[in-house]
C-alpha cells in the first residue's frame, strides 16, 4: 500500500517538532548543567554553558539507548501510538516547559513529555488499559527515590570532602576544588545528555515504527546525533531564568559544594541511564544542592524556594497530560 505523500510530511514535521521540544529541553535545563559552576564562581555563565553544551552532545552516544527504549515502548500501549498522539504528547510538554521556564522554576522536560504521552493516549482511546502503568509506576517511585539519592549522595561526598580538607587552609581547598569542578560539571553534562536527550530518541523511534518507517522497533544512529545535536544547541543558548533560580536563590555555594553536588548528581544520573530509568535530571541537580546546603545548617538553604519547586515537580505530569 503506497503511504500518501502528507503523511510523510506530517512524519518528517512532528520529528522536527521533537527536536524544538530537545531543544527546548537543552535550554530549559541548561540551569542544572552549569548552576553550580556559576554560583562558586568557577566559570563565567558563557564558558560554563559552551562547556556544558559540548559534553550534552557527547552525553548520547557514551551510555547506550535504554532510556530510549523504556519511552518508546514501557510507557503507553505502542500499537496506540500514531502520529496525532506524538504530536499532542509534544505540543503538551513544550507548554508546559514555557510556562516553568517563564517563571523561572527547574521543572522536568522528562515527566512533561511522559504526562504528554499519557494525556494524549488516553484522550484518544479513552481507556486506562492504554497506560503502561507499570513502566508509569516505575517513574514515579523514581520521582521520588532519584531526588532522595542526589540529596544523601551529595550529603556525603561533602561530609567526606570536609573530613579530608579539615585541616588545609581555606584558599587552597577552594583552588583544589575549583580544578577539580571543572571535571565535575563536565561528567554531570555528559550524565545529562545522556539521560534527557533519550526521551525525544524513543520519541521519534515508535513514531517511525508505527508509521512503518521501521521494520522493528529500534533507535537509528541518526536519531542519536540529530537529537544529541538539539539538546547542545538548546544548551548552548541556556535557560537564564531558571540558572538564577538554581545557583544563586536556593543555596549559597562554594567549589567543595559544587562538586559534590554535581559528582553525586552524575553518578545517579548514569546509572539510572544505564538501567534504563527515566529520571528527572532536574529533580536530582537540585537535591543535590539542598543536600551540600544542609551539610553547613538547615538555614542555609531557602526552603521556600524549594518549596515552590516541588509544588512545580509534582504538578509537571498531570499538567503537561
Amino acid at each position: 500500500m503506497t503511504i500518501p505523500a502528507s503523511e510523510h510530511l506530517l512524519v518528517i514535521g512532528i520529528i522536527f517538532i521533537a527536536l524544538i521540544f530537545d531543544f527546548i529541553n537543552g535550554f530549559h535545563d541548561a540551569a542544572n548543567a552549569i548552576a553550580t559552576v556559576v554560583a562558586t564562581k568557577v566559570l563565567p555563565p558563557l564558558y560554563a554553558v559552551a562547556m556544558a553544551a559540548t559534553f550534552n552532545f557527547i552525553g548520547p552516544f557514551a551510555l547506550g539507548v535504554a532510556v530510549a527504549e523504556t519511552i518508546g515502548t514501557g510507557i503507553i500501549q505502542p500499537d496506540m501510538v500514531d502520529s496525532w498522539v506524538i504530536l499532542s504528547a509534544l505540543l503538551g510538554a513544550i507548554l508546559w516547559d514555557l510556562i516553568t521556564w517563564w517563571l523561572g522554576l527547574p521543572t522536568s522536560s522528562s515527566h512533561a513529555l511522559i504526562g504528554g504521552l499519557i494525556g494524549a493516549v488516553l484522550c484518544k482511546g479513552k481507556h486506562l488499559d492504554l497506560v503502561i502503568w507499570s513502566g508509569v509506576g516505575k517513574v514515579a517511585a523514581f520521582m521520588l527515590v532519584a531526588p532522595l539519592m542526589g540529596f544523601c549522595g551529595s550529603l556525603l561526598v561533602t561530609i567526606a570532602a570536609l573530613h579530608i580538607c579539615k585541616n588545609m587552609p581555606s584558599h587552597r581547598v577552594n583552588l583544589y576544588f575549583r580544578r577539580l569542578q571543572l571535571i565535575s560539571a563536565a561528567l554531570y553534562s555528559l550524565s545529562h545528555g545522556t539521560n534527557d536527550a533519550q526521551k525525544v530518541m524513543g520519541i521519534i523511534a515508535i513514531l517511525l515504527f508505527s508509521n512503518g518507517w521501521l521494520s522493528y522497533f529500534h533507535v537509528p544512529w541518526w536519531t542519536i546525533f540529530v537529537c544529541a545535536l538539539a539538546m547542545g544547541i538548546g544548551t548552548l543558548f541556556g535557560g537564564w531564568r531558571i540558572i538564577r533560580t538554581m545557583a544563586q536563590r536556593l543555596t549559597n555555594l562554594r567549589p567543595y559544594q559544587g562538586f559534590s553536588a554535581e559528582t553525586a548528581s552524575s553518578l545517579v544520573l548514569g546509572g539510572m541511564a544505564l538501567g534504563g530509568i527515566p529520571v528527572s535530571t532536574t529533580h536530582v541537580i537540585t537535591a543535590g544542592i539542598i543536600g551540600v546546603g544542609a551539610v553547613r545548617t538547615v538555614s542555609a538553604v531557602l526552603w521556600g524556594v524549594a518549596i515552590s519547586i516541588v509544588w512545580a515537580w509534582i504538578l509537571t505530569l498531570p499538567m503537561a497530560g
